[in-house]
């Protein structure tokens, strides 16, 4: 009879537990018309107008100083964008697509004589590796996109619309 009753129990206890810090890392409040990343401290935060509604931590490319120039630098682009897309079939959870590269994006590229890249995107993890949790920012391991987990990634999708704003800072 005990060993049942440990064995229903135990459910009952993780979940309770997964409750409580769900409780206390909450969703943000709002629909974000900006989004704003902080490279050098490795942060997205959503904005409503003036007022921010969230702030994450994020794992970028690993060559996380100075701005994208080509395609295969492994550096996440810097200036002013916009969310132009989104896939729910994401390799990465779900996906949100930044319109890099931009005008100046290109001639800097074609200065250097190199393709700028493309399909930045702001996502979760990789299919399969949700487990990993907030453990993948421990390393930038993108190819230049701008990682978060795969609840995180939830909680921005239903944040943020087409068309919102990205800047993307040093």
């Amino acid at each position: 009879m005990r060993i049942r009753w440990k064995l229903l129990t135990l459910p009952v206890l993780l979940g309770a537990c997964a409750s409580l810090l769900a409780a206390s890392d909450k969703p943000p409040a709002g629909i974000a018309d900006k989004i704003v990343i902080h490279k050098s401290k490795h942060e997205l935060e959503l904005y409503a107008g003036a007022k921010l509604l969230k702030t994450y931590k994020v794992a970028l490319g690993p060559a996380v100083v100075g701005a994208k120039s080509c395609e295969g630098d492994g550096k996440t682009p810097e200036g002013i964008y916009r969310i132009v897309g989104r896939n729910p079939k994401s390799a990465f959870h779900k996906s949100l697509r930044v319109s890099y590269p931009n005008e100046q994006d290109r001639l800097r590229a074609a200065k250097m004589g190199c393709s700028p890249g493309g399909d930045i995107m702001i996502h979760g993890l990789p299919n399969g590796y949700g487990f990993i949790g907030a453990g993948h920012r421990a390393k930038d391991w993108t190819a230049g996109c701008i990682a978060v987990t795969d609840a995180e990634i939830e909680e921005i999708w239903l944040s943020v619309p087409n068309g919102a704003i990205v800047e993307i800072k040093a």
